[in-house]
């Protein structure tokens, strides 16, 4: 299986979550409209590729005949059930400029959260599950 797709879209996705550090430390409120754009920006990334994992990457895994590769998918996952409602949920309370700069210091613990487990779980991946799909 080529995964070279979901590898990009993590490079594309740690850049939209660098730009997001870079703005924030620029200034919340003066830059909440480029802070509101890249979180739309990268949540269309974030969905696509979501939606490509769970309609071909883990039912491919399943329906393999590696069982230790399925149980691998399964678990991989489940754990981003948890991490993807969470992003959600986030994206949506800071997907406008407004509610940015209402809340700066809001929008700094949420992100520092949320996109702090996002980048470990794309780190997880590259370094554990994409070279085990690899090595088939």
């Amino acid at each position: 299986m080529n995964i070279d797709k979901f590898k990009r879209q993590h490079v594309e996705i740690i850049g939209c979550i660098a730009a997001l550090r870079k703005a924030s430390q620029a200034g919340i409120r003066e830059n909440a409209e480029e802070i509101a754009r890249l979180i739309i920006s990268m949540s269309s990334i974030i969905k696509l590729h979501l939606a490509v994992e769970d309609q071909v990457l883990y039912p491919a895994l399943r329906n393999g005949n590696n069982a230790v590769l399925a149980r691998m998918g399964t678990k991989f996952q489940n754990e981003m059930g948890t991490i993807a409602t969470a992003y959600m949920v986030f994206a949506e309370r800071w997907n406008h400029a407004d509610k940015v700069s209402r809340d700066p210091d809001g929008f700094r613990s949420d992100a520092n959260s949320v996109l702090k487990t996002v980048h470990a779980r794309m780190q997880k991946e590259d370094s554990v599950f994409y070279p085990a799909i690899e090595a088939l």
